[in-house]
């Protein structure tokens, strides 16, 4: 077990946003989240890394199990974070390399991390080459594509080699074959132990997933990618269903 949330509430001020969520992510999981906007799924993130409070319910905390390192719920486990773009300050003054090793940076580590970015180094330079970033890497944040912005981000996600990976809307600002790649990637390539993606275009995240979450306010979780019914009733709203096959098609339900 990576993270359980035990019946959790959130609120804003005097406003429910998630009311009585039970979730668990293991090491092998690669959960889509989706939603309507508004419905929960960034705040459902928050929760996880610790950045807000459940006023109602508990979140625990686990490890990666294996032979030598047998489950343990004593330590906060290793989470990498893709935010959305619309969060982050294009204008600060840093650059590629820099944000990138910002995310050795945690709470009371400080101290060690010239030693975290020297150990690191190696790790550094295969992302940003599988990213074609490395031979830009001294560029503003402010000067990049909205496409390199997030591929910076992904980097600083992954440099400290998380267990699990949190992505919010990580398909934003890249084409469709860096879309394809990137995903390839992360699932085959990353080393992540689990993954949680929200995304909206569930028609191409389903590849990649094995089970949905729906969250809209309460979540609904299905042991599998495969749309149903009771997910779209889950929404209370119309959604987008996309049908494989020789020619991939979607189609909108009536509304």
């Amino acid at each position: 077990m990576l993270v359980k949330l035990n019946n959790v509430w959130a609120k804003y001020d005097k406003e429910i946003v998630l009311e009585d969520v039970n979730l668990t992510i293991n090491e092998g999981d690669y959960i889509g989240v989706i939603g309507p906007n508004g419905g929960g799924k960034t705040t459902l993130i928050k929760l996880i890394l610790g950045v807000k409070s459940a006023f109602k319910g508990t979140i625990e905390y686990g490890n990666p199990c294996s032979d030598a390192r047998p489950c343990v719920t004593t330590r906060y486990p290793n989470i990498g974070y893709l935010p959305q773009q619309n969060n982050i300050d294009k204008m600060f003054p840093i650059n590629i390399e820099d944000v990138v090793y910002s995310g050795l940076i945690t709470e009371g580590a400080t101290s060690n991390f010239r030693v975290q970015k020297k150990l690191s180094q190696e790790n550094f330079e295969h992302l940003l080459n599988k990213m074609n970033l490395y031979d830009i890497r001294k560029k503003a944040l402010g000067t990049l594509s909205g496409g390199q912005i997030q591929k910076t981000l992904l980097c600083r996600a992954l440099i400290s080699k998380p267990d699990l990976l949190l992505l919010d809307e990580p398909n934003t600002y890249i084409d469709k074959e860096s879309e394809f790649e990137l995903y390839n990637y992360l699932i085959k390539e990353s080393g992540i132990k689990a993954l949680l993606l929200v995304s909206h275009d569930l028609g191409t995240i389903s590849s990649y997933i094995k089970t949905i979450a729906c969250v809209n306010k309460t979540l609904v979780y299905h042991d599998s990618n495969v749309i149903t019914e009771d997910i779209i009733h889950s929404y209370n709203c119309p959604i987008q269903l996309i049908s494989h096959g020789e020619i991939p098609h979607s189609v909108l339900k009536k509304h």
